[in-house]
């Protein structure tokens, strides 16, 4: 705990001072840069020993624009500092205001450097000339865009911690506020556009600061050009290599079988969308493993294959199986002197050893009946030995079932033709078996409760099985079975 609180103070921390440094650290050398391009320029030249009010006066602006900035952005930040302070999530009106963070600040500094320019510009008009005002305003100007730019791509970087909260409450969906190519076209501005203005406006009339240096000037703005260009294509790089980088890494994770992929939503573009979109995926393949195994609980893991293999439809097949059907003795009775969570666990632990046998011989338990159980060997998947594997299961059963002492059972197994496929309704389906060879297992299963070893099997189904697991069983007798016209030889063990 003490380790979390001590990793979110730094990250806090780091944050807050990365929004500090970047405020003044923009302005102060955009501020320079343009301050440098006038000296070279020698504007103003108009204002002969004036020169000192409008330097005073520029000093006056950055000072004032870097208390006024840093005032007004500590104002716009003064709700999302309080959530993300101490972690818990935004609202929803919080994280709005938190993904307009890089926007609100560029406006800041835009409007700052506007009205630094404006001022600058009139006073240089006042006090000097036409030319003056318009040197120095542009110039300013110029220098202004180039911070708005760099300020705007960094703020996105600085305030990676804050946009994943916030993404986490207001995913990217519908219109995006913030494109790729909005960053590509800040980018240009930055590595192109205001360099190549500049130098346009160096290079061709009106000449502004005839007595200036132009190659000194046109030196100044290319290593400003190449210095921009530089770090907006890195913070660019960032915004976009990096998301596409982990997002790789969790699509590969994803193709080889992972489900438990989760990408941070950092991004509110398009880049988010796709982050959204690969949780969203990953999600869906949870579910999808989820309700897979929810269904093959319900229905048998090869009831389920078979489902998933050849769709919802009313069909099947008729084929030989062994049915196997298991009953409690006089559950009436047991009942009624049995409190119902009491009777229900009993139940259970029956049912796990009904289950467990039948798995482990490749049967199917193909639906529970209260307090009986249906199990199928042969259907839906066909097995070579199915009669070993149900005579093997129902003495497996027998054996368990007693050995724990809680309930007595009785266990019926019969061999024949049945129809094993899908019954009921278009919208309603359940996969079963159908035939005499299942009746005659239930009522095998009702004479098994009165014999002492609790099981009895048709001859077919002996005499089909392997000559191993005949050993265990011997001849009973014949039996009438009820709604069968012919006696029943059955076999015990």
């Amino acid at each position: 705990m003490r380790k979390m609180i001590a990793g979110r103070f730094r990250l806090v921390l780091r944050t807050s001072l990365g929004f500090a440094a970047l405020g003044v650290g923009s302005s102060v050398a955009g501020a320079g840069v343009v301050a440098l391009l006038l000296l070279l320029q020698g504007l103003p030249e108009d204002v002969d020993d004036r020169g000192w009010v409008l330097g005073v006066t520029a000093a006056g602006v950055v000072a004032l624009a870097l208390v006024v900035g840093t005032l007004w952005t500590a104002y716009l930040q003064r709700r999302t500092v309080v959530w993300f302070t101490i972690g818990r999530p935004p609202s929803a009106d919080e994280a709005k205001r938190a993904l307009r963070l890089p926007f609100d600040m560029a406006v800041v500094s835009g409007t700052l450097w506007l009205i630094g320019a404006l001022a600058l510009g009139i006073l240089a008009g006042v006090l000097g000339s036409l030319g003056d005002a318009a040197g120095i305003a542009l110039t300013i100007g110029l220098g202004g865009l180039t911070t708005v730019g760099l300020t705007y791509l960094a703020a996105e970087w600085v305030a990676r911690p804050v946009m994943t909260m916030a993404l986490d409450v207001l995913p990217p969906r519908g219109s995006l506020p913030v494109t790729v190519l909005t960053r590509l076209v800040v980018t240009w501005v930055l590595a192109s556009g205001v360099p190549l203005i500049g130098v346009l406006l160096v290079t061709t009339p009106p000449d502004l600061g005839r007595n200036g240096n132009p190659t000194a000037s046109l030196i100044v703005l290319s290593v400003t050009g190449l210095t921009t260009g530089a770090i907006g294509t890195a913070l660019l790089s960032r915004a976009v290599a990096a998301p596409l980088h982990r997002l790789r890494i969790a699509l590969d994770g994803i193709a080889r079988g992972r489900k438990d992929v989760h990408v941070d939503v950092d991004d509110s573009s398009e880049i988010g969308m796709l982050q959204t979109s690969v949780n969203d995926l990953a999600a869906g393949l949870r579910e999808q493993d989820r309700m897979r195994d929810l269904f093959g609980r319900h229905v048998g893991a090869d009831v389920a294959r078979h489902a998933l293999e050849y769709g919802a439809s009313l069909s099947g097949d008729v084929r030989e199986v062994t049915a196997l059907f298991v009953d409690v003795v006089d559950s009436t009775a047991l009942a009624s002197r049995t409190p119902p969570q009491e009777l229900v666990e009993k139940l259970n632990r029956f049912f796990a050893s009904v289950v467990s046998a039948v798995d482990a011989r490749g049967g199917l338990v193909n639906k529970f009946q209260g307090d009986a159980a249906l199990c199928v060997f042969g259907a839906p998947t066909r097995l070579s030995d199915g009669p070993t594997m149900a005579l093997a299961a129902a003495r497996a059963i027998r054996d368990a079932v007693l050995s724990e002492g809680e309930l007595d059972l009785g266990i019926g197994v019969a061999t024949g033709q049945v129809f094993a496929g899908q019954l009921g309704a278009s919208s309603r389906l359940e996969y079963t078996v159908i035939g005499d060879a299942v009746n005659e297992a239930a009522r095998l299963t009702e004479h098994a409760k009165a014999v002492p070893s609790r099981v009895l099997a048709s001859e077919t189904t002996v005499k089909a099985a392997l000559g191993g697991e005949r050993e265990h069983w011997r001849l009973h007798g014949e039996l009438h079975l009820r709604g069968r016209h012919r006696e029943t030889r059955t076999w015990t063990t």
